[in-house]
Formats: C-alpha cells, structure tokens, sequence
C-alpha cells in the first residue's frame, strides 16, 4: 500500500470525544488527500444495528465538514487498544479521542487511549474533548535523543501543512529538578548545553522546510510542566515516547496520564 493510500483511521464510540477525534481526522485527511477509515470496536452483538448507527452518523458528520473525502465505516468485534494497534500496521495515522462514554463508553477511556498511543506503530493523535480545531502553534517536544528525531520531523511535516508556527521546546533533564544530597550541574551551562543541541536537532529540518517558521525554547522548569504550560496555547502537542534526557518518562504510567488526558489541546505521539 502506497503512503497515499494508507487511511488516517479514527477510533470512535459515540462519545462527544470521539467524535471531536473523527473531526480532526477528516481534517487532517483532507490535507493529506488520504481516506478516512471510522472504526468502532463492539464487543456486544446485541448492540451492532446501534453500533452501526452510530458510526454512520458520525461518518456523516464528518463529511458534511469535510467535503470531497473518501470516508468508509467499520463495525469490528475485539479488544478496543488490540484493534487500533493492528489497524495501526496499515495507517498513515491513529486518532483517538481522550475518554469515552455512552454505551461504549469502556472503548476510549483513558487507559485504552494510552494504550494506543504507546504501543501502536503508527504515529497517534489523541484529542480532547472540545480540542479538535484550537489556533496556535505546533509544539514538539525535544530531549536530544535519536528517538525524538522522528516526532520532531513529524512535527515540521504537520506545520508545514497547516502553515503554522512550530515550538521546539527542550527542558532539563528531570534528575535535576529532584532534591537530594548531592551537587548538582550548574543550571547555566545545562541551559547553553541544550540550547545548542536543540539547535544541532533542528538544522536539518528547518534546511528541509524552510517554509515553517521555528521557535526555539529552552525551558527551566520541570518538562511535564513545561509541555503544560506550551500546550496551553497551541494546537497540537508533539512527543515520541521512546525519549530520554528532559523526556525520560514523559509517556510512562502517570505521567502518560497527565500528558494524554489533561493537555487542552491535542496530543500525537511519535514511535522513535
């Protein structure tokens, strides 16, 4: 299968998150002149004409925002994460929303959302309730490694298309923001350190979009906090979830939470 041909695929359960998820993957299909696959995952047979009904009404929906695209709807059997994990192998992108409800409301909860976003091998998009079409910039975060270099480009392609401003945002490591007795590096020279890796990062990418207009911030407070405080004003929030350095467990139990579930905006994570 061509990357032309790959579908963005949407996983949705009827829930007002979902359906905001579905919405920013017709979006997004537009601008990639990629088809739009809706899948809804029921593990109840008794409810399948439902089921049904409901993913035909959100594909309606979405083509009524999105004209002239290719929309095909799917009613699937199985584990909500498994599914969209397999679906991942073929898809150009997942999109999930942040928590489901209603009568699959089991299908996008928070867990599942994680899930997805951690172990498919496709890049993820998860959006919240009421965060499907935010302005601002595109910010990605950076930590130096080999593993954030695909979310990073991930970012550039997806600014470069909706004609936005992105913000590569490094942070210090979060072992230095931990108390204990001992001496810890100079915050200066941490600062200058990561200030030019971030700029050694970025130079072949803004070579190859030179279009996109690039900020770069080097943050001095924790990076969960950083990323909130970025995400507050932008319309989507880039990480990879194999990172270390300022990242080191960005998408790992808890912090996964708080990144995926609690960020206004959307959130896509990047396999390294």
């Amino acid at each position: 299968m061509t990357r032309a041909k790959q579908p963005i695929v949407a996983g949705v359960d009827g829930s007002e998150s979902s359906m905001q998820a579905a919405l920013w993957a017709a979006g997004e299909a537009r601008l990639l002149s990629a088809p739009l696959l809706l899948v809804l995952v029921n593990n109840d047979p008794i409810r399948k004409p439902y089921a049904e009904e409901v993913v035909r009404d959100i594909g309606s929906r979405c083509q009524e925002a999105v004209t002239e695209l290719e929309i095909s709807e799917e009613v699937t059997y199985g584990h909500p994460a498994e599914e969209l994990v397999h679906r991942s192998d073929s898809a150009r992108l997942v999109v999930v929303g942040s928590r489901g409800q209603g009568a699959f409301r089991d299908t996008l909860l928070g867990s599942t959302s994680a899930a997805v976003a951690t172990h498919a091998s496709s890049p993820v998009v998860v959006v919240p309730s009421g965060g499907a079409d935010l302005p601002g910039p595109v910010v990605a975060g950076v930590d130096g490694s080999p593993g954030c270099r695909p979310a990073l480009r991930f970012a550039f392609e997806i600014a470069n298309r909706r004609r936005s401003e992105l913000v590569a945002l490094q942070a210090l490591p979060n072992a230095y923001f931990i108390p204990g007795p001992y001496d810890h590096p100079d915050r200066d020279e941490l600062l200058a350190h990561a200030k030019q890796q971030l700029t050694e990062q970025l130079s072949p990418l803004t070579a190859s979009y030179p279009e996109v207009v690039v900020r770069q911030v080097v943050s001095n407070i924790p990076p969960v906090q950083a990323l909130h405080e970025a995400a507050e004003h932008a319309q989507l929030l880039v990480v990879g979830h194999r990172g270390r350095g300022g990242f080191t467990g960005l998408l790992i139990g808890s912090v996964a939470r708080g990144v995926l579930h609690h960020a206004p905006c959307p959130v896509a994570v990047v396999p390294g």
